[in-house]
């Protein structure tokens, strides 16, 4: 029998599935979970791959300080643009693929601009994520710099 409360779109969604595996032992409360600072506001309250998230993460995890918190922003905020961009030109090379596709005739010259494209972009993303690793590397102290090889070692971060 069908209930709404037992839907992803009922009133439990954002207890019940958006905060599905953030909820540390004894943070319920009368058989509810307690969201974590990471879920205030909702599930949509903002970007879940935005700067502030991934910021906040790394803070807590590499114990960073003011100062270091300011350049990761800038850091990450970089990174973000630049995926965003590499986003876009995807969907400009699916639109080349598509148009050189459609014609009665296959347009091999546009699927080769629509194939470079996607080649520049991955290039630009790799340099953005080197450089930003630079960067980070040259905020970070010694022992920061162990625990953040550590998180992308194990996959908790991925650049």
């Amino acid at each position: 029998m069908f209930h709404p409360s037992r839907t992803i779109f009922g009133p439990r969604w954002s207890l019940a599935y958006a905060g599905a595996g953030c909820c540390a032992p004894g943070r319920e409360q009368f058989g509810r979970h307690e969201m974590s600072p990471a879920h205030e506001g909702g599930p949509w309250s903002g970007n879940p791959f935005g700067v502030r998230r991934p910021l906040r993460f790394l803070a807590a995890k590499l114990d960073l300080d003011e100062s270091q918190v300011q350049k990761m922003a800038e850091i990450l905020d970089a990174l973000k643009t630049e995926r965003a961009q590499a986003a876009v030109d995807d969907r400009r090379t699916l639109t080349a693929f598509a148009e050189a596709l459609a014609p009665e005739a296959f347009d091999a010259g546009k699927a080769a601009s629509g194939a470079s494209l996607r080649t520049e972009s991955a290039d630009r993303v790799a340099k953005a994520v080197l450089s930003a690793l630079e960067r980070m590397h040259a905020v970070l102290r010694p022992e920061q710099r162990e625990r953040f090889a550590y998180l992308i070692r194990t996959g908790v971060v991925g650049l």
